[in-house]
């Protein structure tokens, strides 16, 4: 089973053999919020995502769950709600930002957190959620798709042909 938590002292193992993966991956960790502060100082880290759901200048504020699996009792993942778009954010980041770690991609997992992530986005009084996805990227499209997305357009940005899905909650 799959639920959304935030981060705690209690979740730091987890925080770190996810993370750890990630970047033995080689690969860039999504969302940008959980790789924008070093997680290896904790407590640095927390205080960090505490800060941008409060709001830090220059970005919205948001707030960042992690995946748990339960029953493996281990972060598959994590998302990035922001609580309303800037113009940047409109055009390419979207409400939801969302990424699973390497070992537990094509089981589902992207397809729960957003759907549970959708369901804290209403609580936030969003009822229209954006969601940006590269084009290349087959399986997060899926996922968004799976949640009731509804392809608007594509982009180019920065070289990079980018896909914007509408959510209507």
């Amino acid at each position: 089973m799959i639920v959304l938590v935030k981060l705690s002292n209690t979740y730091r193992t987890h925080l770190n053999e996810m993370m750890d993966e990630w970047s033995l991956a080689n690969e860039k960790i999504v969302p940008y919020a959980i790789r924008r502060i070093d997680y290896k100082e904790f407590e640095k880290y927390l205080r960090g995502l505490e800060e941008e759901e409060r709001g830090i200048p220059g970005l919205v504020p948001a707030t960042t769950y992690f995946g748990l699996d339960t029953e493996q009792d281990i972060f598959v993942g994590a998302v990035n709600i922001r609580h309303y778009l800037n113009e940047s954010l409109l055009l390419n980041g979207g409400h939801i930002g969302d990424g699973i770690r390497p070992s537990q991609r094509r089981k589902g997992y992207a397809t729960k957190m957003i759907s549970l992530a959708l369901e804290e986005c209403r609580k936030l009084g969003i009822d229209r959620v954006l969601m940006v996805c590269d084009k290349n990227n087959i399986g997060s499209a899926k996922s968004i798709i799976s949640n009731g997305g509804v392809l608007e357009n594509e982009i180019e940005v920065n070289g990079n042909m980018e896909q914007r899905y509408w959510i209507v909650l």
